[in-house]
């Protein structure tokens, strides 16, 4: 009985680590797709992998947070931020939301202009699940930079974390 209890749950493991796996090699297609538009500086490309909406929204809500952080007591600095959050975040987003800016991030995953891109396997393995059908891009026990997530069949750069770029990027 023991023995098939422990075959069961081996099974059980086993399928759902496939599953993570098959996840990940699936959003390596993109990523890879989404890597050579940013060396290649192919906006029409990187636009089919990026989630503007979702970036724009990120920044918006780091605006907000900033302000109530700086603001303390201040509502109407707080509302005042609120106000100005969404604004500045489109100015934001289509000033930066573009290949040349995710240079920085390219390279710091080791994709740099002299050395060609690695294949699907390689990208998969550097993905990682975070939950909600997401996946992120991140060094080996570093921190997630990158995340993607699926929208149809295409996987696309949904959010980005700007410390974790802070804390390992060289000036």
């Amino acid at each position: 009985m023991r023995i098939k209890a422990l075959l069961a749950l081996t099974a059980v493991a086993a399928s759902l680590s496939a599953c993570a796996t098959a996840t990940r090699y699936d959003a390596a297609g993109d990523v890879h797709d989404l890597l050579v538009a940013i060396r290649d500086n192919d906006r029409a490309r990187f636009d089919a992998h990026v989630d503007r909406r979702a970036l724009k929204a990120q920044i918006e809500a780091r605006l907000v947070d900033e302000a109530r952080q700086r603001g303390g007591q201040n509502s109407g600095l707080s509302a005042l931020a609120a106000i100005a959050a969404g604004p500045i975040a489109d100015v934001a987003g289509e000033a930066l939301i573009r290949p040349e800016t995710f240079h920085a991030a390219a390279n710091y995953y080791g994709y740099t202009p002299d050395r060609p891109i690695p294949g699907r396997v390689a990208i998969a393995s550097t993905l990682r699940p975070v939950g909600d059908g997401r996946v992120c891009a991140a060094r080996k026990d570093g921190p997630c930079m990158l995340t993607f997530t699926q929208e149809g069949s295409t996987w696309r750069l949904s959010g980005f974390d700007p410390q974790a770029a802070n804390l390992h990027f060289k000036r």
